[in-house]
């Protein structure tokens, strides 16, 4: 489906008729369920409709390569990037998405300028702001390569997959939500199935989950939002059952095996955790989402197995998420060998998108405590030490050495000469760069 600028000629009933026409011939909606219409979305669009390219193009990509690998048990693999400059270096590096963690913008990079824990606590625009200045970043990168003639990466705009979290509230803060993320250039958004206003990271206690056909809702209101964006956009529907201990309500029949019928001070159910309830839930979310991931406490292949295999069992082709976290102590609970095959073998169970959600938080500050010991100590010849390092790393295809051309002041010259081919005052040529980094 792509969108177009200017009004249509066709009447509401003619691109209803379309539309439906669109879904029921297009391989990408085959087992995706709606539970509005086509004239839903029709009257929902408006006469203008503006192009949203960068959700479009990503979205499309990111489909492609996840189903041509869910065929073969192969995988996306992706890191959660903090900044710009994070994915920067990611898609440099060879990796072909980028993950953006709601627990990272929390951290140090929400709208707010605060730092908090991952409980849903910052402005809800925070993760579309900083998905459009990773799209900033990575246009920038295109940007200089193009206009110097060269091609390192294939693509820059690689796939984003972004959290929208518990969703910021009900079903139309769900699709005001996913509407940012759309326009901020979002390929995918994934959904988790707890209380919005008790969200907790997957890794903490206290988590109070939702009806199964509220979170139903929720994923039902993101593809709404991006059926009316004109966008194929990527819906996750993540499930926090396997340790979240409480409910909000006994309303759905699905819930109600593992409701325990005990309620705490402040009305919540007590439910049975575990696989079972994630497996129950799976199988609710999946009509409704284009993979599903299930948050889990320990890095354990036969717990993905009987999940994958349980769910699969009713949805051959569902494809699955998984959360390779920090939070895990890997080597506690697993063996080197184990550790390396640890992907291709969630890969291979169908687990066609796997990210490391907190890499770019213990990136930054691991290098830059390790930076600062040094320098805290043995003054310049640390930070010598690292700049050896990026040296020796340019055989490798990395570039920041050279900071002043990484973030465009060639391209920017570029411009000057296009206004002024006479330009003495270009900042590139006679600088400290160009006269000692070759």
């Amino acid at each position: 489906m792509t969108a177009a600028f200017e009004p249509t000629s066709q009447t509401p009933e003619q691109q209803a008729a379309a539309l439906e026409l669109e879904w029921a011939a297009n391989p990408r909606w085959e087992g995706v369920t709606r539970d509005y219409s086509a004239s839903d979305v029709v009257r929902l669009r408006g006469r203008v409709t503006e192009e949203q390219t960068l959700a479009r193009r990503g979205a499309e990509k990111l489909w492609k390569q996840l189903t041509e690998e869910h065929k073969t048990g192969g995988y996306t693999n992706a890191l959660g990037a903090l900044t710009g400059n994070q994915a920067v270096q990611q898609v440099k590096a060879g990796l072909r998405a980028i993950y953006l963690s709601g627990w990272q913008v929390a951290a140090d990079a929400n709208n707010s300028g605060h730092t908090y824990p991952d409980q849903s606590l910052y402005p809800a625009n925070s993760v579309p702001t900083v998905v459009r200045r990773i799209n900033n970043a990575l246009l920038r990168a295109d940007q200089i390569e193009f206009s110097e003639g060269i091609q390192t990466v294939e693509d820059w705009l690689v796939p984003i997959v972004a959290d929208a979290e518990a969703g910021f509230g009900g079903p139309l803060n769900a699709y005001e939500l996913m509407k940012s993320m759309i326009q901020a250039g979002a390929s995918g958004v994934h959904w988790e199935d707890q209380l919005a206003s008790e969200k907790k990271c997957g890794h903490l206690g206290g988590k109070v989950l939702i009806p199964t056909q509220q979170h139903v809702r929720t994923l039902n209101a993101a593809r709404l939002a991006a059926d009316v964006a004109g966008t194929p956009t990527v819906v996750i529907a993540r499930t926090d059952a396997e340790a979240a201990t409480l409910i909000t309500s006994d309303v759905d029949e699905r819930d109600q095996e593992f409701i325990t019928g005990e309620r705490t001070a402040e009305g919540f159910y007590k439910v049975r955790n575990g696989i079972e309830p994630c497996i129950a839930r799976a199988k609710a979310y999946a009509p409704y989402s284009d993979l599903i991931w299930m948050e889990t406490g320990t890095p354990d292949l036969e717990l993905a197995r009987k999940f994958a295999e349980s769910v699969k069992a009713e949805f051959p082709d569902q494809m699955l998420s998984y959360n390779c976290s920090p939070s895990f102590n890997w080597r506690k609970h697993l063996d080197d060998a184990t550790i390396a095959k640890f992907q291709r073998e969630l890969g291979a169970m169908g687990f066609t998108f796997q990210f490391i959600t907190l890499a770019g938080f213990h990136a930054l500050n691991y290098s830059m405590f390790d930076l600062a010991h040094g320098y805290a100590r043995e003054g310049m010849s640390a930070y010598v030490e690292l700049q050896e390092k990026e040296f020796a790393s340019e055989s490798r295809g990395y570039t920041e050495t050279k900071h002043q051309r990484e973030v465009g002041t060639g391209y920017f010259d570029t411009l000057s000469t296009a206004l002024n081919p006479n330009a003495s005052t270009l900042a590139l040529v006679g600088s400290t760069e160009e006269g000692q980094f070759h």
